[in-house]
């Protein structure tokens, strides 16, 4: 695996293709995104990553400030934009109650999210899956990205509901205005 990480060094996704950059979800970077078990543009530790590369596919803690008024959901979208693919890949996508305030480790899991969570599809699966890039091909920078919504996510135009639809489906739906955003990245390389 060393050897392909080497020769797909410099092919990465970037961040031109972001959630963050679509024209549905601009709005006001109002919301400080935070996280105790790392800060912006530290290292994410292996307990996060995902089981193949020896961790546990536990969510880290993300807290945020106070939503806008008038927020009705919040969605959280993780994207790994050192992926040597066109597009960033989707680790995870997942609307919160705007009540919520924070996510405690492990709140995004598929299986039993925190209340108040609603875990959907991502690249690979539903949920939360950590960072897992091809050893050798260097840092891979995580950008979790959190949407104050003024309206719930709804079904996406050919009718799809949101716990079916793919994330590259889904997002470029999302119906606006977004009322505030914030971002946070983390970074792993094996």
């Amino acid at each position: 695996m060393t050897l392909l990480g080497g020769l797909l060094k410099n092919r990465r996704a970037g961040d031109a293709h972001l959630a963050w950059h679509l024209p549905n979800l601009q709005g006001p970077d109002e919301l400080a995104l935070t996280s105790r078990d790392f800060d912006e543009g530290g290292a994410m530790a292996l307990e996060h990553c995902e089981k193949r590369v020896g961790g546990t596919d536990l969510s880290p803690h993300l807290a945020w400030t106070a939503p806008p008024a008038g927020t009705a959901q919040l969605l959280l979208v993780v994207e790994d934009i050192d992926v040597p693919l066109p597009k960033p890949a989707v680790h995870c996508v997942a609307l919160v109650d705007p009540a919520a305030g924070h996510l405690d480790p492990g709140a995004l899991s598929a299986r039993q999210p925190a209340p108040g969570v609603q875990a959907l599809r991502a690249t690979v699966g539903r949920g939360y899956r950590g960072p897992g890039p091809i050893k050798g091909h260097g840092p891979h920078r995580y950008v979790f990205q959190l949407f104050a919504l003024a309206a719930p996510v709804g079904a996406t135009p050919d009718g799809t509901s949101p716990e079916r639809a793919r994330p590259r489906t889904l997002l470029p739906t999302v119906a606006g205005p977004v009322l505030g955003r914030g971002r946070l990245t983390g970074v792993y390389e094996r």
